[in-house]
Order: C-alpha cells, then structure tokens, then sequence
C-alpha cells in the first residue's frame, strides 16, 4: 500500500477487487491489504461478489459430487464427470466475466451471483 501512495498512485479500489478473484486467499490479502484500511465503492463491490462467487463455486465443486456419487448411475456423456466439467466451465465464465468488471474499475454484477452478494455482504 505505501508502495502505491509512494509512486503517487491513486487507488480507487481496482487493486482490491482484481487480487480478489484469485482464490479464497487473494481475497483475503484483498480485504486485508487494501481494503480494510482504505474503503472505496468498487473495491467493497467486487469483494462482496468475489466472496459470494467463491463460497458458492467451492460448494458446489466439492459438496455436489459427494451427494449426488451415490445416486448418480449414468455412465458416457452423461456421466457426473461430463456435468462437473460443465459446472467447472460455467464457474470458469462467471469469474471470467467478473475479472473484466474489476480490471475496467467497474461495478458491474456478476450473473446469477452478483445481485444476492451485494444484499448478502453489505457490510463489506
């Protein structure tokens, strides 16, 4: 951070809500590092999708496969590997489509996730 203010940058939250996306642990340098001392719209907004987008994306990864393993019988291209790449790709998207908003310094919502990280973490 004093890196940033040394070389007479201005942070506007970007930095934040970009190292978010990259895992649970770039959110947390996010939230600690840049966030937490020095609060900005974008940053707070991109933090909460990327929260919400994380918890979801490791739930659905890691819990779907261990409930549906037992009842899922189809094999080929029907089988619970084939749908977990598809969830994994749709995942993949959503992060995708969130990085861009944060590089261009935008408050712009995720699908599916955005609108409910936004009522859900209000108080980041």
């Amino acid at each position: 951070m004093e890196l940033i203010k040394n070389l007479g940058i201005k942070d506007t939250g970007k930095t934040a809500g970009i190292i978010s996306y990259f895992t649970i642990v770039g959110w947390l340098f996010a939230y600690f590092a840049f966030h937490q001392n020095k609060k900005t719209d974008v940053g707070s907004y991109q933090l909460r999708q990327t929260l919400l987008l994380h918890i979801v994306s490791m739930a659905v990864i890691f819990g779907l496969p261990f409930i549906l393993g037992t009842i899922w019988t189809s094999d080929g291209v029907f089988s619970l590997s084939y749908f977990m790449r598809l969830l994994e790709f749709a995942f993949f998207v959503l992060w995708i489509l969130g990085l861009i908003g944060a590089i261009n310094g935008e408050k712009k919502s995720i699908p599916i996730v955005g609108e409910r990280a936004q009522i859900l973490f209000s108080n980041i």
